[in-house]
């Protein structure tokens, strides 16, 4: 069912770095994304692929994770992702970057479903330099990135907790660093 996808689908920041990931798994990620709707349906979404170790590495090293945990890097030494998507948009199709943004979304959310149906899992990254992703990647000014998404075999431990009642949505990791997401309950999100 797709709720039991859903619910493995999480923001891993640990992998094992053992289990590499393939141009061909990667494709078949994208090919699922690009069967999604798209704004009027112009499909300005374009994808950079990074599998080769050097290319995740360059990948890796633009990227800042975790931002709700300051004090921590992640993923952490030995725990990388071992693939990246860089959803990008063609300006030549359409200069209006904020009009894609659910476009966006929703392409990320069918690869990691992709991913964890086979038993993958990765996390949505927004905190890089766009311009920087562009130079290091050798994109043309006409492709820009607005997304990074990291992939590999999940090796973390996350748990799904009620949002406390001081109302703090802030993840957290313990003291054995296993991840804790608090969630509002439906009866919170629901409005009527």
């Amino acid at each position: 069912m797709l709720k039991d996808l859903v619910l493995k689908n999480r923001s891993y920041r640990g992998f094992d770095e053992s289990v590499r990931i393939s141009r061909e798994t990667l494709e078949g990620f994208v090919d699922c994304a690009r069967l999604c709707p798209s704004s009027v349906n112009k499909q300005p979404l374009k994808y950079f692929l990074a599998w080769e170790p050097d290319e995740v590495e360059k990948v890796q090293g633009l990227t800042k994770w975790a931002r709700a945990l300051p004090d921590m890097v992640l993923p952490h030494p030995g725990k990388r992702p071992t693939g990246f998507v860089v959803i990008c948009q063609d300006k030549r199709i359409d200069e209006n970057l904020n009009r894609y943004q659910k476009d966006v979304g929703i392409v990320a959310q069918t690869m990691l479903l992709a991913a964890v149906e086979q038993g993958l899992g990765g996390c949505m990254i927004g905190n890089f330099q766009a311009g920087e992703v562009m130079e290091v990647l050798g994109l043309p000014e006409e492709i820009r990135p607005l997304l990074i998404v990291a992939f590999g075999k999940p090796a973390e431990e996350i748990h799904l907790v009620d949002v406390p009642e001081d109302g703090n949505t802030n993840y957290y990791r313990d003291e054995n660093d296993v991840h804790y997401v608090p969630k509002r309950t439906l009866a919170d999100e629901l409005l009527n």
